[in-house]
């Protein structure tokens, strides 16, 4: 029976537990719920494929390969992962929205037909809001509004791509599409505003640091990964995505470098990572694609890592302010050393997992002698170093003094960033256990001489360029040395794309709206002046005191009946 089990419906149904449960035995609930799911999940042998007719198509809910496994397997570290991180979080909408999310995404990495996707899609959009709302704030509430605007109208532009696709093809199967018609565009285009393309990305930054310190460990983990396994599915060897994945690895950079929230700084370090994985699908050989796969896996450990640091620093300190932060190190050292662990991971040093990771995207890029994108992912790496790999802890728990004297994070974050941690370092030094989940067979050594000195050469000079950076930061000479110096903290926002956006709309609204609305006023008011004579007309003609509405003599009445029949039957002859 727990065969025929979708994967995910553990987490999903199970969480209605948390509703009825308290103190230990919810505690306890929240963490093994994840576990038998996780257990449930490795019961299914490869290959499986469940199936089912509605309305007379056929769907295929469960479709176990290995490309689902990666994901399925990495999703459930992340949720037994957040659940014991999140142990303190007494809000059960919380605590079923985190579950339920999870749940959704694992089951939508097995759908094998597109209505399954399509619903388990809108699931993750549905419960996945409830955790931004979660912090109880009005801005919150507000960037809460923002995000399910934008996942559900991902998710109307996905059906409808599926009913095109449906229509022109008479198949559901959720496998490879093609850009040639328009249901493949618009799904294409579903996934990439879940994907966080360029110019779609700033839901990201707008939802991810106005959620709870758990909500947003437990958002970075599955929606644009979801995203990036719908595009490995369906639109691997797409060369539209290079471009599209080298623009997001390098446009963060710039507003990662000057961002004071240290939250944001890992929001847009989400857009950084998404990109290496959209260029590995865009390429689309199976070294690429397992490049792209490995990347996810690891993507979702470190950068976990990396926001549950900054939540313990929130959940201590109430704020992830780079301008009121610094020394943090003397009274959380543990919470300390796991985000330098975190960093290490994700500036791609030696023994930590993204060396052994991205750099599968990058040779694969090479040997596809696209000389311009290799050197675009390099660049990208040296900027990943300095805004995540140096600023997040520097700023968090070295920089200046704060002051701040704080408890070190509860035991429960201690250990759930340990274990993250222990992966970071444990995917780095035995890269096969990964490979060995990867959908190809991998033929690759990350640990060559040539690999090793280039990581490490690209490591030091990011290095030197932040301290020289940070050394004349505060300097005052002129000249060359302007820009030397390292952005300052200011309490401050960003503008990123967005702020055109909404800029644009009330211009638009006022430039373009006004006089639509002044043209559809008008034909309302002449269509109401128009029907308003015409009923006084008609009155005024067939009323009871008019000529028609006097009553006729039977003969008159009878002439004009035999005219009106003569006239139907000519004009039905001639006709």
């Amino acid at each position: 029976m727990i065969d025929e089990l979708v994967p995910g419906f553990v987490l999903i149904f199970g969480s209605l537990s948390f509703l009825f449960l308290r103190g230990a035995a919810l505690s306890i609930a929240v963490v093994l719920v994840p576990l038998l799911s996780f257990a449930q999940l490795w019961s299914l042998p490869l290959g499986l494929e469940l199936g089912t007719t509605i309305f007379g198509y056929e769907l295929t809910p469960v479709r176990v390969d290995k490309l689902s496994l990666v994901w399925g397997t990495v999703y459930h570290i992340a949720a037994v992962l957040s659940a014991l991180y999140g142990l303190h979080v007494k809000d059960r909408s919380q605590l079923v929205a985190s579950a339920m999310y999870a749940g959704s995404a694992v089951a939508a990495a097995f759908a094998g037909d597109l209505i399954t996707l399509f619903v388990f899609w809108e699931l993750t959009a549905i419960t996945s809001v409830f955790l931004i709302w979660g912090q109880r704030t009005d801005r919150a509430r507000r960037a809460g509004l923002r995000y399910l605007l934008v996942q559900v109208t991902s998710g109307v532009i996905l059906l409808a791509g599926i009913l095109l696709h449906l229509a022109r093809t008479g198949s559901l199967e959720f496998g490879t599409l093609s850009l040639s018609d328009w249901g493949g565009r618009l799904m294409f285009i579903a996934f990439g505003i879940k994907c966080a393309f360029p110019l779609l990305h700033n839901w990201v930054q707008d939802a991810y640091p106005e959620s709870s310190p758990t909500g947003t460990v437990v958002l970075s983990s599955f929606t644009t990964k979801l995203a990036v396994y719908a595009l490995a599915r369906s639109f691997a060897g797409t060369e539209m995505l290079i471009p599209i994945g080298v623009a997001m690895t390098l446009f963060p950079i710039v507003f990662a470098v000057i961002e004071n929230d240290l939250r944001r700084v890992l929001s847009y370090s989400v857009n950084n990572q998404l990109g290496y994985m959209v260029v590995g699908v865009g390429i689309g050989t199976e070294l690429a694609l397992n490049g792209a796969a490995a990347h996810a896996f690891a993507d979702i450990i470190f950068k976990g890592l990396l926001f549950m640091a900054m939540g313990a620093v929130l959940h201590r300190t109430g704020t992830c302010k780079a301008n009121e932060l610094g020394g943090l190190y003397k009274s959380m050292p543990w919470t300390t050393l796991f985000c330098i662990i975190g960093s290490l991971s994700i500036s791609g040093m030696p023994l930590f997992s993204n060396f052994v990771t991205k750099s599968m995207t990058v040779s694969a890029a090479e040997q596809t002698q696209a000389a311009w994108v290799t050197v675009a992912l390099l660049v990208a790496s040296a900027g990943v170093v300095d805004h995540s790999g140096i600023k997040i802890p520097f700023f968090a728990f070295f920089a200046h003094d704060s002051g701040k004297r704080v408890q070190e994070a509860p035991w429960h974050m201690l250990l759930a960033m340990g274990c993250m941690a222990a992966l970071c370092i444990g995917i780095g030094i035995f890269p096969g256990a990964l490979y060995s989940l990867l959908p190809y067979d991998v033929d690759y050594q990350p640990y060559s001489a040539s690999h090793v000195l280039t990581s490490l050469q690209l490591l030091l000079f990011a290095a030197l360029a932040f301290a020289l950076m940070w050394k004349y930061h505060a300097s005052k000479r002129p000249g060359i040395w302007e820009l030397l110096k390292y952005p300052p903290e200011l309490p401050s926002r960003n503008l990123d794309s967005d702020w055109l956006l909404r800029r644009a709309a009330p211009w638009l609204g006022t430039t373009v709206g006004g006089p639509i609305l002044g043209v559809l006023r008008f034909v309302r008011e002449a269509g109401y002046d128009f029907g308003w004579r015409t009923v006084v007309r008609a009155r005024q003609l067939a009323g009871p005191r008019s000529t028609l509405g006097e009553p006729w003599p039977v003969g008159q009445s009878t002439w004009w009946a035999v005219a009106t029949l003569g006239l139907c039957l000519l004009l039905a002859y001639a006709f």
